[in-house]
């Protein structure tokens, strides 16, 4: 039979072990932080999208070269939003962040794809994100003339627990993935292809910075929201 100062001893234990586990976890949330903090704000963007931030510090990509939640303003004067651009010696890695869980099928030249749920039972659409990134590509390269020379890569990753079925015909410099593939493919894209002839890095990381920078602006955010509710036209729905 466990006396008393047996019983006490081992709940002293797991009561040590257990405040051990949350400090190392403080730790490593903090330092995550702290890493995270180079690139962007803590409240920038969303969680998956600094999760991504966090995977390209933590494989070695300098801070300089990542941007987040950046902010353009396209020639019809409306905002649109990129989540996140990796400049890199092979050109411009322009990355579109989804979340979401259940089968998702869809091709590169389809304008809706489909996520499905409950084994077949539940189907909702949305807009075919290689296509929104590749607006958000087109954005970018009317904003600097040196654009126009450097190859552009548009990487969609989908975090969450989701599965791809019956997704084809992905265009060329275009590449979907779970995020446990995002380095693997950042490496690859930087492997296969030759040096990008950049005429000037600075005017690259200034427009990509002043992107960065406008999303600082509630005024923008709000506007680039309201060009979203204006192009879906819910509030002109009656049913």
């Amino acid at each position: 039979m466990v006396n008393l100062e047996t019983m006490k001893y081992f709940v002293m234990i797991v009561i040590g072990i257990f405040l051990l586990a949350l400090l190392v976890y403080i730790f490593l949330l903090l330092k995550d932080r702290k890493l995270l903090e180079t690139v962007t704000k803590s409240h920038r963007g969303t969680k998956t999208e600094r999760e991504l931030v966090l995977k390209l510090l933590k494989a070695g990509f300098p801070a300089q070269t990542i941007f987040h939640d950046l902010y353009l303003r396209n020639r019809y004067g409306n905002y649109s939003q990129i989540d996140i651009v990796l400049a890199t010696k092979v050109g411009i890695i322009v990355f579109e962040v989804k979340k979401y869980s259940g089968w998702i099928f869809g091709t590169g030249n389809q304008t809706k794809w489909t996520q499905v749920l409950a084994y077949g039972k539940q189907k909702y659409y949305f807009y075919n994100p290689i296509f929104q990134n590749q607006k958000h590509i087109e954005n970018l390269k009317t904003k600097l003339t040196d654009f126009q020379n450097i190859p552009f890569y548009s990487v969609v990753v989908f975090f969450g627990d989701c599965e791809f079925r019956d997704v084809s015909f992905i265009p060329k410099d275009t590449y979907l993935l779970k995020s446990p593939r995002a380095i693997h493919v950042v490496k690859k894209i930087i492997k296969d292809n030759e040096l990008a002839n950049y005429k000037s890095k600075r005017d690259v990381v200034n427009v990509l910075t002043s992107a960065v920078v406008n999303g600082e602006s509630q005024k923008i955010s709000e506007r680039h929201i309201n060009d979203i509710k204006e192009m879906l036209g819910d509030d002109r729905i009656f049913l």
